[in-house]
């Protein structure tokens, strides 16, 4: 009887021993299995055993998540330099010369003293024969400003060839031919610094209600007079049309191209002659008187 007694409090106090070492041991099939090691952390457990803690499978999905890196974009990047270091662009300089600015050529316009003649030709570049000495050189009016500083010259417009001349005129136009062939008497007009004798004739004439029918020449570079209070070239003949002269002069260039000074008298006239009846045709062509 003792003897069973024995046997029994021996297996309890064996059961006991398990079941104490169930509880303070932990079940092995709740333990992370232990991964195999990497050829490096391999390498470090054979020189030191047991210094490498063993990995779970959560520390190995980390690292495999991380992305690879090569190496040499790594350096290409520490090498790259900062584009604050580049050059900034610059617009190309003009060409200089003598540390100025090198001038562009300028067009064949004629300076206010002196003509640009063509030795083969006599002429300027606008068909123009040189301007006796002591009267104006024609300017070019792309290459004038006009200023508002305001100036006074006379203007007046005659036809008073034709009273000589009816017998030449257009039979339906001899009513258009004032009594005393005065079309405008000599006035008082204003200019602009800058402005030609075209400027003040077709201002004029609108001012006054003169009729005034003109066409650009590019040729002569500029404007051609065509009729006056609805008298036209070749009304009178083949010979007939407008002329105008400065101070008593008959430029020998067009009219956009005299430039106004103060004081000076304009005066148009009509001529059945080419100039000769009004004592200008050597602006047309002829002999100066």
């Amino acid at each position: 009887m003792q003897k069973t007694t024995k046997i029994i409090l021996l297996s309890l106090a064996v059961l006991a021993v398990l079941v104490l070492a169930f509880f303070l041991g932990g079940s092995p099939a709740k333990q992370a299995p232990t991964l195999p090691l990497t050829a490096e952390e391999d390498r470090l457990s054979e020189a030191a055993p047991g210094t490498l803690p063993e990995r779970t499978p959560t520390e190995m999905q980390t690292e495999t998540d991380q992305p690879d890196v090569d190496p040499a974009e790594t350096d290409e990047e520490a090498d790259a330099p900062d584009k604050t270091d580049e050059p900034e662009e610059t617009d190309a300089a003009e060409p200089q010369e003598n540390g100025k600015e090198t001038a562009k050529p300028s067009s064949p316009a004629a300076s206010d003293s002196e003509m640009t003649i063509d030795p083969a030709t006599g002429k300027d570049a606008y068909q123009t024969d040189p301007v006796p000495e002591g009267k104006p050189a024609p300017v070019e009016p792309e290459n004038v400003q006009i200023s508002d500083a305001a100036h006074t010259c006379t203007l007046s417009i005659s036809c008073a060839t034709l009273l000589v001349n009816l017998d030449l005129l257009d039979p339906e136009k001899k009513e258009l031919v004032p009594e005393n062939g005065v079309i405008l008497p000599a006035t008082q007009v204003t200019f602009y610094e800058g402005e030609s004798v075209f400027n003040v004739l077709q201002r004029t004439c609108k001012q006054q209600g003169i009729h005034m029918e003109f066409v650009n020449t590019p040729i002569y570079n500029s404007a051609y007079i065509e009729g006056i209070h609805n008298l036209y070239e070749f009304d009178a003949g083949d010979l007939s049309g407008w002329m105008y002269r400065v101070n008593g002069w008959f430029p020998n260039y067009g009219c956009s191209r005299y430039a106004l000074q103060p004081g000076d008298v304009i005066e148009w006239v009509y001529t059945c002659d080419l100039g000769q009846d009004v004592g200008g045709g050597y602006a047309a062509g002829g002999r100066e008187p």
